[in-house]
């Protein structure tokens, strides 16, 4: 046989093993999360993590026959260090986004929640119009009636967001230039700050603004005001983050949230956490 035959001969032999290895589960599945976004996720005084995503990824993985283990990471750190292979998988309250699918992959969705702010209780803007209603940015004629409302009482105002999340997203493509925008390596930053009056609102999703307006710390001085966005630029819904090619520990992932969706266990511990069923549409 010609050596350019056995070489093409070894290259066909050893392409099924190389893409056999590139799919194949870990032994331990590490999954990153943040830590400090309760309740998705948050860090107790004695180090552990806890909250939603803790008790789900747990029991996802047990469903899957998994066997996995949480790692605290910095928000902004989480899509670059899944891609250098620091973690396998990322569970923090990440939405499924076009842009974010363009460089990772997604779990099925497993929390979908409103956005929208939260204002100093005793401030001119706790009396934001159209309060608590819930606008689709997916209906364009209807999230313009409700950014036209409230565009007059933000002019000149700051508001503080998480930075690389897709509330920052939200406000840069419709506030900027009537507000100014600040950004925050983590929600509890922006959070003290519009406690102690540095800014006037922040921008986040619905569940941990309502964890922040109950803690006794903040209880009184913060509430949530205006319309709640959804959809749009703020995503499909929070899901398990996967690097691009892992369709084997995706499907592994998959299997275990359809299961507890399909029993409850997703709806009872979104109750327990968020005192909401925050379970997608299915569909």
């Amino acid at each position: 046989m010609k050596a350019r035959s056995i070489l093409a001969l070894l290259a066909c032999l050893a392409a099924p093993v190389a893409a056999q290895a590139q799919d194949a589960v870990p032994a331990t599945v590490r999954i990153a999360t943040e830590g400090a976004y309760a309740p998705y996720n948050f860090t107790k005084p004695d180090g552990s993590l806890d909250g939603f995503e803790i008790e789900l990824g747990r029991e996802v993985c047990a469903r899957a026959k998994l066997k996995c283990e949480f790692i605290a990471q910095d928000w902004d750190g989480t899509v670059p260090g899944l891609q250098a292979k620091k973690f396998d998988a990322i569970m923090s309250g990440m939405n499924i986004t076009e842009a974010r699918l363009k460089v990772i992959d997604f779990s099925k969705p497993y929390s979908i929640d409103h956005s929208g702010f939260a204002v100093d209780a005793k401030g001119p803007l706790a009396k934001l119009p159209m309060n608590g209603a819930s606008i689709p940015l997916a209906n364009e004629a209807e999230a313009q009636k409700a950014l036209d409302a409230i565009k007059p009482l933000l002019k000149g105002t700051t508001i503080g967001v998480q930075v690389s999340t897709v509330n920052a997203a939200f406000l840069d493509r419709y506030l900027k230039g009537t507000a100014e925008i600040r950004e925050y390596k983590t929600t509890e930053q922006h959070d003290l700050d519009l406690a102690a009056g540095r800014i006037d609102a922040i921008f986040a999703n619905d569940a941990p603004l309502r964890a922040t307006a109950e803690k006794p710390d903040f209880a009184g001085s913060i509430v949530l005001a205006g319309p709640r966005f959804l959809g749009g630029i703020l995503g499909r819904g929070a899901a398990i983050g996967l690097r691009k090619g892992d369709t084997a520990l995706k499907a592994r992932l998959d299997e275990g949230i359809a299961s507890v969706i399909e029993d409850g266990t997703l709806k009872r511990l979104s109750t327990k956490w968020f005192k909401a069923d925050m379970t997608p549409p299915q569909g």
